[in-house]
């Protein structure tokens, strides 16, 4: 009897001098927690823990406030109620368990799940180092989707029955009338623009061997339904929020695309709802007859693309077989006409890449590809991929500092670059691509579409600023760093407070007042280019219309023997499907010929 309470933290990560991350605002919300704040509010509607028991249910995302751990010991400790760590990723394991290790403390129900912990219990055959320290603790592990799972967990913490650990990668969920994702007002307006999030669907048919979604979330297809998708975004209609990240690792592979793009149209067209959101998506997703089209009329403004690399040998290593070069720039094109950004991830550090050939590969994009956003990530071993996976029962060096794996770090041995060569040649990736002779570039081609270069300037501002000026992945970043001494991780120097907050004052200025004067410059470039009387009738080789791109004249079909062979094969279904084409037309017009 009574109110068992149910806390939900989304930890954050540890910079390189140990403290918190954490904003004013940060740029991505949490779909993870999105998702078990949504299914533990509707246990306590149901009351399942029994008529005469109310269940309180509270988020946090440590990337915008400062947790109130003493107030959540309060509530839940001694059996009061319980606390899960959820989305924890790798890079955020360690600031997690010093979390959990004050939480165990005060005798602390605390229940971790997210994605190191289902990518370890995944792939690996037995429980790793840093997870068996959970254990130790005291932490109940999750590993699977909690959907069809929490209601039972929840009934064991309330009878103080935990098991150690809950395994159910094995029984991943539909999610046809499954609980939506949903977040209150209060924590959505802690994110850039009142982002919220949903996903859409789950699962991807790929199989990249750097990536953790396939081996997580499966390479099924999983969708939600139409009617789903349309009482999620009217909840949050209903709070203002209009504003979404649709999470799905692959959206063009959710089989369900077109009927909830077709119920987001109807919403808009036929109710008046605004909504505009950003979509991650393959290289190939332009061929889907309507998506592209479909996409930018429900309100897509941007798209996430795993472009991964422009060498098809590199591309071959990640077991990204899907992505075809030769349809790299009418694919970037055919976004640019439905008037929608483009974000591309790059992966850097495969086996055969130095710093010359990756600076050169930037060089080709730029000149070639009429893509707008960038975004850098090292090649990582996370847990819970195929890569990783290797390496580990291989007995390979990986770096035992799980906070490290952030996609910003070395983080295993690179057979040509040495660590420090590897290192700094991602912090200079960055400068290589967003020149200002490139930025201007961009302004110039986006406003040639007839879409606003300011567009262009508030995407450089958050991309290429985190990294240059707040030293952070635009991933992890947001409005207004923040730093508190006394979360600062164990094993560093924690300052009094008189000496730290004048410090952290003046390296905070100093670092606005030049990302003030980086955004004024590229402002004025910005209001420039808007003015030109001649901008719409702007054109460079990169956004000239594609006739027949197997026969283009490009420096990325010359990278090497790979490159040219993967044009040669592109020519030859070219001509097979010509050739059966011509087949059919041609057996089509002896049919319409009369028997003699």
């Amino acid at each position: 009897m009574g109110t068992f309470h149910i806390e939900i933290i989304k930890p954050s990560h540890y910079d390189d001098d140990g403290y918190v991350l954490q904003w004013w605002k940060a740029w991505i919300p949490s779909n993870s927690m999105a998702c078990l704040y949504a299914i533990a509010q509707d246990c306590a509607s149901r009351k399942v823990l029994g008529p005469d028991t109310d269940i309180s249910v509270n988020a946090y995302d440590e990337m915008t406030m400062r947790v109130p751990l003493r107030q959540i010991v309060s509530k839940t400790k001694d059996g009061g109620g319980i606390v899960c760590l959820v989305g924890v990723q790798s890079n955020q394991f360690p600031r997690t368990l010093d979390i959990a290790r004050q939480l165990r403390r005060e005798n602390v129900t605390v229940l971790m799940g997210g994605f190191h912990v289902s990518g370890c219990l995944s792939m690996l055959k037995e429980i790793p180092a840093d997870l068996q320290e959970a254990i130790d603790l005291g932490v109940v592990l999750f590993a699977g989707e909690a959907e069809e799972h929490f209601e039972s967990l929840l009934k064991e913490a309330a009878e103080d029955a935990l098991k150690p650990v809950y395994n159910v990668m094995h029984d991943l969920p539909g999610l046809q009338q499954q609980v939506p994702p949903l977040l209150p007002e209060s924590i959505v307006r802690k994110y850039d623009g009142s982002l919220s999030s949903f996903d859409a669907g789950r699962g991807c048919p790929f199989q990249c061997s750097f990536c953790t979604i396939i081996n997580v979330q499966g390479r099924k297809s999983r969708w939600r339904d139409a009617d789903d998708i349309e009482k999620l975004i009217r909840a949050n209609h209903e709070q203002g929020i209009t504003s979404f990240f649709i999470t799905d690792d692959n959206f063009a592979r959710n089989k369900n695309w077109e009927p909830i793009f077709d119920r987001i149209i109807e919403l808009k067209e036929k109710d008046g709802i605004r909504i505009h959101f950003l979509i991650q998506i393959d290289t190939l997703a332009h061929r889907l007859p309507n998506f592209v089209d479909k996409a930018a009329r429900a309100g897509c403004t941007h798209v996430f693309i795993g472009l991964e690399s422009i060498n098809p040998e590199n591309l071959a290593h990640m077991k990204k077989g899907q992505n075809r070069i030769t349809e790299y720039r009418k694919m970037f094109q055919l976004w640019k006409e439905a008037g929608i950004m483009t974000y591309a991830g790059f992966i850097m550090g495969l086996p055969n890449d130095t710093p010359e050939s990756i600076k050169r590969d930037i060089e080709i994009i730029q000149r070639e590809l009429p893509v707008d956003m960038l975004e850098f990530t090292m090649l990582t071993p996370l847990p819970g991929s195929e890569d990783h996976q290797k390496l580990y029962e291989a007995g390979t060096w990986l770096d035992p500092d799980l906070n490290r794996y952030d996609l910003e770090h070395t983080t295993c041995e690179h057979p040509i670059m040495s660590p420090e060569v590897w290192q700094q040649t991602y912090h200079d990736i960055w400068d290589w691509y967003y020149t200002d002779e490139h930025v201007e570039t961009l302004m110039r081609r986006n406003a040639a579409y007839g879409i606003k270069p300011v567009r262009v300037w508030r995407l450089c501002l958050q991309i290429y600023g985190a990294m240059r000026f707040e030293g952070v992945h635009p991933q992890q970043c947001g409005y207004f760093r923040y730093k508190d001494p006394r979360q600062r991780r164990p094993g560093f120097r924690r300052l009094p407070a008189v000496l730290h907050y004048p410090l952290f004052a003046v390296d905070s200025l100093v670092k606005y007042l030049r990302f003030g004067h980086y955004g004024w410059k590229i402002h004025r470039m910005r209001k420039r280019i808007q003015k030109d009387p001649n901008k719409a009738s702007y054109s460079d080789f990169a956004i000239q219309p594609v006739t027949e791109a197997e026969d283009e004249n490009l420096e990325i079909f010359k990278l090497n023997d790979s490159a040219k062979e993967a044009v040669a094969k592109a020519k030859r279904q070219k001509e097979i499907i010509g050739k059966t084409k011509q087949k059919e037309n041609e057996a089509l017009e002896a049919v319409k010929q009369p028997a003699e």
